[in-house]
């Protein structure tokens, strides 16, 4: 069995995916791209579709029936990386929407939107599989966010690298440009899959 596949299917037709792509266009209609309500919506969305579908399927027991089917290492690169395509797109395909419904011609990478929302995503999923709450797994990534708001514009200003807003509107250079934000995000999603390997290994082991 393809695990991938089956969780990439099952996230995008999820009723959090829908409703992470309805909220996304809902305030860019209403606040724009470059509003704070639409850079603090992306880890709220990016954690609907798939975040916390692993401890649901955990604590249900049906971890039991489907494991053996697929194996391991692919039943969590599965989870893993379906949420994190899942949640990536929300926000770039109410982007997308948006642009094209009223011509809009403000620039916007959608590449930096998909790629945040991914980071945010798959951090939701290790929130929820290191603490076994749904309630984590939804809030976190938007508790972390904050906070790195804060961070940055009261104490580390020049630590730009670190401040969320940047990462979908670099006002600063980046090495590499665009593609620098992209290489860093997608360092911490590695970093992030090592941890959620870990967890999900040792839970297993009681399964």
């Amino acid at each position: 069995m393809n695990s991938f596949e089956s969780d990439l299917k099952r996230g995008i037709c999820s009723k959090g995916f829908a409703a992470g792509v309805l909220i996304e266009l809902f305030i860019l209609f209403k606040a724009g791209f470059d509003s704070d309500l639409f850079r603090m919506s992306i880890p709220v969305t990016a954690a609907f579709p798939y975040a916390a579908v692993w401890l649901v399927e955990y604590q249900s027991g049906f971890i039991k029936a489907y494991l053996p089917r697929c194996g391991k290492m692919s039943y969590i690169f599965g989870k893993f990386f379906a949420c994190g395509l899942c949640g990536g797109l929300p926000g770039m395909l109410g982007c997308l929407v948006y642009r094209m419904m009223l011509e809009e011609t403000e620039e916007i990478s959608l590449m930096l939107v998909f790629v945040s929302g991914m980071m945010w995503a798959v951090f939701s999923a290790t929130l929820a599989a290191w603490s076994k709450s749904r309630y984590i797994a939804y809030g976190g990534a938007f508790v972390i966010y904050y906070l790195l708001i804060i961070l940055y514009e009261r104490y580390f200003e020049e630590m730009y690298c670190l401040y969320p807003c940047e990462w979908i509107f670099p006002k600063h250079t980046w090495i590499f440009g665009e593609w620098g934000i992209v290489i860093m995000l997608s360092g911490v999603v590695l970093v992030l899959f090592g941890i959620y390997y870990e967890v999900l290994r040792r839970c297993m082991e009681r399964v």
